[in-house]
């Protein structure tokens, strides 16, 4: 699964926020202090005090604490203590700094007309400090009073347009980021695209501002597998940056590797590749080595798409020779390039220069350098994982499985699709184990993620639901199985069409589980479908033509016996024993490999 679609070595858009001061417009001018705040009166002493009369209420220290936050200079003061008491940290420090920005929220609403967008920008740092304590729910409502305090600005400031639009744009992407960090993609995509909106009515749509959010956006749609639109916004990007950049720039280039990236996963290998080769001279122009050394990397993957092997390995080794001087012999970026080398060598046939290398692999990310992230190991672990598995050693594979999704559920726990999609693998090595419970066990924590995080509308998802009815059929969970069969046939039929064979896989597997239920004429029908669409593809003479051709023949002498006829044997409808491999090796090629 793919994991961070930022392209390696590129910094991702950041929202700066503007610093604080005590004029609404946001000036430099010096933050007045506020002044001391006023004393209660003392208290009487035993022998003086009197009753208390019913119709007077002593006030309370709360309501004197309320009163303070009617001094028009608090509210500005206090956010700046509060990003003040943040970058100076210290324990207990994003705390006491949210203590302050709720504070100064509070006063800036009571201070009414004419301090919205100081309230908005309060807002913005309130939720930012949420976000730094782990409490993103709590930011989401934050973010959301932020945007509509802009919206409103702007709506009845004629004068403020223009600053509160940009106050809005910023609050919908940070907004966005929040619902990305929770998993929730959808929710974090239609808030980006509210984002953009809003940006573009304020800059117009040719602005290199408007570039950079069309790129951050594609990137989140890419990483919800919708590369269709991915690449729409990718084009705008690239057509605004060749406009207004230099000719080879740094933000065409970070531009071309992020198409490259679509194209790739569309299947168009040639593309990509074109897109990677003017990258790849953008950033040596400029000096970047280390980054051009990842884009060798990615057009060695395109070179192995392409089956042009040798080209392949040239690319693979001139990376390996620039990450080892620049990043260090245990950096997990050399172990990446490793894996490449080995997953080349395993396809060609050299098996004991693909185990060479995936060890070396291994060796580097059991000790990696200091620095490195807990990301970076958990995807190079997942790639090593896959090549011994194809190396026919899945126990193995499953340790490696298991260490790096110990690591992302430990460093990233808002990273849903990431640990999604580890443990989508090890559903496939328990499978392949035959230990069907632990399958299906890894398979549903991972669409429970998916789910929860909006994703189900993707390839990925639907393979993903048909791989966990499987397990249950191993399992003898006829109806659950049926059901997951379903919902993944219409995933696939939406996200690939009828046609596809991930689409057609999942028919014959439901074709199976219907004919088990007594289910023969839905059965036929869908068989029949299978028929024609692989007889149109693959010819009549194709080994899987002629497998499919045997079972509908089948099907139809059953649909004449009596209705208390002998129901077929699961065994003999689903993957034998002899193909859980095969199939644990298709499905591991799914999606799993990281880009680095």
């Amino acid at each position: 699964m793919p994991g961070l679609v930022t392209p390696p070595d590129t910094e991702p858009l950041r929202l700066a926020m503007p610093e604080t001061s005590a004029t609404s417009s946001g000036g430099d001018a010096p933050i007045r202090r506020s002044p001391a705040p006023r004393k209660a009166p003392a208290s009487p002493t035993t022998s003086s005090a009197k009753k208390p009369s019913p119709s007077k209420k002593t006030p309370s220290s709360s309501d004197l604490a309320d009163s303070s936050l009617d001094n028009p200079d608090l509210g500005p003061f206090l956010l700046k203590q509060a990003r003040d008491t943040m970058i100076s940290s210290g324990e207990g420090g994003p705390t006491k700094a949210l203590e302050f920005a709720l504070r100064a929220s509070r006063a800036l609403e009571r201070k009414g007309e004419g301090a919205e967008l100081e309230l908005a920008m309060s807002l913005h740092v309130t939720a930012a400090i949420y976000c730094a304590l782990s409490r993103h729910a709590d930011a989401i409502p934050v973010l959301e009073r932020a945007v509509s305090v802009a919206k409103e600005t702007g709506e009845k400031y004629q004068e403020k347009e223009e600053e509160a639009s940009l106050a809005e744009f910023a609050g919908w992407m940070q907004l966005g980021d929040t619902h990305a960090m929770l998993g929730r993609t959808e929710d974090s995509v239609s808030c980006y695209e509210k984002g953009l909106e809003v940006q573009i009515r304020a800059l117009g749509e040719n602005d290199s501002r408007v570039a950079e959010t069309c790129r951050y956006l594609a990137e989140a749609h890419v990483q919800a597998l919708q590369f269709e639109e991915a690449e729409k916004l990718c084009k705008k990007a690239l057509e605004i940056h060749r406009e207004h950049s230099a000719p080879a720039s740094l933000e065409e280039a970070s531009d071309r590797r992020l198409m490259a990236l679509i194209l790739d996963a569309r299947g168009d290998h040639d593309g990509a590749l074109e897109h990677l080769v003017l990258a790849s001279m953008s950033t040596l122009a400029h000096g970047r080595d280390a980054e051009a050394a990842s884009i060798d990397v990615a057009i060695g993957d395109a070179y192995l798409s392409l089956a042009r092997f040798d080209e392949a390995v040239f690319s693979y080794q001139k990376a390996l020779t620039v990450l080892k001087s620049s990043r260090g012999d245990s950096h997990p970026s050399v172990a990446a390039v490793l894996s490449r080398l080995s997953s080349l060598y395993l396809r060609t046939g050299r098996m004991r220069e693909s185990r060479s290398y995936s060890e070396s692999a291994m060796r580097i990310l059991s000790k990696p350098a200091p620095g490195a992230t807990p990301d970076e190991i958990a995807s190079g672990l997942t790639e090593v994982a896959s090549i011994f598995e194809s190396l026919g050693e899945p126990e193995e594979s499953l340790k490696l499985l298991q260490r790096a999704l110990k690591l992302l559920e430990e460093s990233s726990p808002g990273q849903w699709s990431a640990v999604a999609g580890v443990e989508a693998q090890l559903g496939v090595i328990y499978y392949i184990l035959g230990r069907y419970a632990d399958a299906r066990g890894s398979f549903e924590s991972a669409v429970n993620k998916l789910r929860a995080g909006g994703e189900r509308r993707s390839a990925f998802f639907g393979v993903l639901l048909n791989q966990m009815g499987l397990a249950c059929v191993q399992l003898f969970k006829i109806d659950e199985a049926a059901e997951l069969f379903e919902e993944a046939r219409t995933v696939l039929e939406q996200e690939c069409g009828r046609g596809h064979p991930d689409t057609l896989g999942v028919y014959s597997n439901l074709a199976a589980i219907y004919d088990a239920m007594g289910r023969v004429e839905d059965a036929i029908e869908i068989l029949e479908h299978v028929l024609k669409v692989r007889e149109e593809k693959l010819g009549t003479a194709n080994p899987d033509v002629e497998d499919e051709k045997k079972r509908l023949q089948e099907l139809l002498k059953e649909a004449g016996r009596s209705r208390n006829r002998k129901q077929s044997s699961l065994e003999n409808l689903f993957v034998t024993n002899s193909r859980k491999k095969e199939a644990g090796r298709r499905w591991s090629a799914f999606g799993f490999r990281s880009t680095s």
